[in-house]
């Protein structure tokens, strides 16, 4: 069988050519193309499941890298080490859930997987959020995963997932209660989301508390990373502008009526126009922005009675 290399880097050649690690392995192979007949044969011959190829590839690496459920089972059985770490210092739960795969995901948690790594390292809920597996992210928050979880590159996994614009990803570390104004060098996800020009995104974000006022590292606002006049910009420039009105605690929420988020919070800025789901619209002009709300059903009835007599001397003229 031909012998190939996994994953070259520059300290791989090195540490190869030092001796340090071996040739990618048969028990290597078989385990990324899950050949599990031939990885169990390897297995009962003898084989070494622990053992690393370039960049501390181990067999469970690679089986978890590709989704490869049964031969990933067949690894943990075996004596595989659940929590190895690659040169990267990934481990094969980060992989599993970079990858998406469920089964392998739940197959390294049931044989005890760290699910929060070191402090400043990726862990698998920042990998699960880079590779836009929403259920992976929300598995492992259920598992008790840091959503706080801070990487010195990267941020928080919400930093991640709005810079990949995985807006599911976002939405399921929301709901679960991530701290939407974290902020890595001042920069937060809604910078993120600007950059990314996703208004999607940025109505998400807004609609959980996201600080359009905050400055990053270069005293810059969300709104300084959008282009004058596109739809990101009239999004942010809309949103700052309610948040500028005293009568407005948050989107969609005034101090008499409380939350009511299905008014202002999740608004599309298409043609010149914040819409929101419900058809209530603000045109974006030159003129003040006025805060619209949806009238409460007291306001309704007080406008038909004002409005009744007035059809009555239309019908009597």
């Amino acid at each position: 069988m031909e012998i190939t290399r996994a994953r070259p880097s520059l300290y791989g050649e090195i540490a190869h050519g030092l001796g340090f690690w071996t040739d990618r392995s048969a028990v290597h192979e078989a385990a990324a193309q899950g050949r599990a007949f031939q990885l169990q044969q390897l297995i009962e011959g003898g084989a070494a499941v622990n053992i690393v190829a370039v960049d501390s590839i181990t067999p469970l690496h690679e089986a978890c890298i590709q989704g490869q459920a049964q031969c990933v089972r067949l690894l943990l059985d075996a004596g595989a080490q659940v929590d190895a770490r690659n040169i990267d210092g990934s481990t094969p739960l980060c992989d599993a859930c970079a990858a998406g795969s469920l089964d392998c995901v739940k197959l390294l948690l049931e044989y005890g997987a760290t699910v929060n790594p070191p402090l400043f390292t990726f862990s698998p809920l920042h990998e699960a959020c880079m590779g836009g597996n929403s259920d992976c992210v929300q598995l492992m928050i259920n598992q008790g995963a840091h959503m706080e979880a801070h990487d010195c590159h990267y941020g928080t996994p919400l930093h991640v997932a709005c810079a990949r614009q995985h807006y599911d990803c976002a939405k399921v570390l929301l709901n679960a209660g991530a701290n939407v104004n974290a902020a890595k060098l001042h920069e937060t996800a809604l910078h993120h989301a600007a950059k990314a020009k996703n208004t999607d995104l940025i109505e998400l974000l807004v609609e959980f508390g996201g600080n359009v006022y905050a400055t990053d590292n270069l005293n810059k606002k969300p709104i300084h990373y959008t282009t004058l006049g596109s739809p990101s910009y009239l999004c942010l420039e809309f949103f700052e502008t309610i948040r500028s009105q005293p009568t407005f605690l948050s989107i969609g929420e005034s101090p008499s009526e409380g939350p009511a988020h299905a008014d202002l919070s999740i608004l599309q800025v298409l043609h010149g126009q914040v819409s929101n789901r419900d058809g209530l619209s603000i045109h974006l002009e030159a003129a003040p922005l006025v805060a619209c709300h949806r009238p409460s059903q007291n306001e309704q009835l007080r406008e038909e009675e004002h409005v009744q007599p007035l059809k009555q001397h239309s019908n009597r003229a």
